[in-house]
C-alpha cells in the first residue's frame, strides 16, 4: 500500500481530525480521548502553518490521512521570554499502518525541518506502556529526563509518563 509523507496542508484538516479521532478513541497512546473541535483544529493547524513549524502528515493512496506528526513552539514573547527555541512533539498513527516505518518516516521528516525555525530541544512526553514508541524516540537520540508515575488513570489503570527530549547543538 502506497503511503506517501510529505508536509501537511491546510485541505487536509478532515483527514487530520479524522485520524486523531481514530487513534484517540483508542484510549492508550495520546491524552486525547477524541479529537479536539474543528474550529480548534483548524486553529492549531493554522497557526503550525503560518508560522511554518514542523508539522508533516502520512497519506495513504486510498484512505487518506493515516498519521501525523508536529513540533509546536510557543512563540517568545514579553511575558514568557526565553521558550523559543523549544518545540513539543504530537504524532500518532493509525492502527493498521503501524510498525512498517511510517513514524520513523514522519518523526524524521519533522525532525529535519527544526533547523529553519530555530527549534534546539524537543520534547515530549510519553506513555511508559509504549514501549515501541519510546524504542523510536530513542532511535532518534532522545533521552528520559524524568518520569512522572501513576500520572494517567484511564479505565481504572494507571500509566506513568516519560518525560524525554532531545537537543540540538545550539545554531552559531
Amino acid at each position: 500500500m502506497a503511503v506517501s509523507i510529505r508536509p501537511a496542508r491546510l485541505e487536509d484538516l478532515e483527514g487530520y481530525l479524522a485520524c486523531l479521532d481514530r487513534v484517540a478513541r483508542e484510549r492508550i497512546y495520546i491524552a486525547f480521548t477524541a479529537a479536539p473541535s474543528p474550529q480548534q483544529a483548524q486553529g492549531f493547524m493554522a497557526q503550525m502553518l503560518k508560522r511554518r513549524l514542523p508539522f508533516v502528515v502520512a497519506e495513504a493512496a486510498t484512505e487518506g490521512i493515516v498519521g501525523w506528526c508536529d513540533i509546536y513552539a510557543e512563540p517568545d514573547s514579553d511575558q514568557r521570554p526565553g521558550f523559543g527555541h523549544v518545540g513539543r512533539l504530537g504524532m500518532g498513527l493509525d492502527s493498521g499502518h503501524r510498525r512498517q516505518g511510517l513514524g520513523e518516516a514522519m518523526l524524521h521528516a519533522a525532525l529535519d525541518q527544526t533547523a529553519h525555525c530555530g527549534i534546539e530541544r524537543v520534547e515530549l512526553q510519553v506513555y511508559a506502556s509504549n514501549a515501541p514508541a519510546i524504542a523510536l524516540y530513542r532511535k532518534f537520540g532522545f533521552e528520559t529526563e524524568g518520569m512522572k508515575r501513576r500520572a494517567r488513570k484511564i479505565d481504572g489503570r494507571y500509566d506513568d509518563i516519560l518525560i524525554m527530549a532531545r537537543l540540538r547543538p545550539p545554531q552559531a
